[in-house]
């Protein structure tokens, strides 16, 4: 028998928690020159509470095939993976805005 979320109150198998907390979220993409010229993709404003921050560091590694880590509550990919982060975001349901090219 399935339980009740304790956030909706909702039978887990209708839970809607992280649907609204995954549209809630602002998320910004910026890329980064780093050390040797060396460009990183940066994805800021993920709130670790709600959402599983290392999950959808593995997606956006997966999806991009590129390395990367998490730095706080920032995902860092290496290389220019702006568009291709914004498209798997915006499929996951996330609102997603870009800041300007590299610095």
């Amino acid at each position: 028998m399935a339980g009740i979320c304790s956030i909706c109150g909702l039978p887990e198998e209708l839970c809607m928690c992280e649907e609204i907390a995954r549209e809630q979220q602002q998320i910004i993409l910026q890329s980064d020159k780093r050390r040797y010229g060396k460009i990183v993709t940066i994805v800021t404003g993920i709130n670790s509470s709600d959402i599983d921050i290392d999950e959808l560091a593995r997606t956006l590694k997966t999806r991009c095939a590129a390395g990367g880590t998490i730095k706080g509550s920032n995902i860092e990919l290496q290389g220019d993976h702006i568009k291709k982060v914004k498209k798997v975001l915006v499929d996951l349901g996330f609102k997603v805005e870009q800041k300007g090219d590299l610095k």
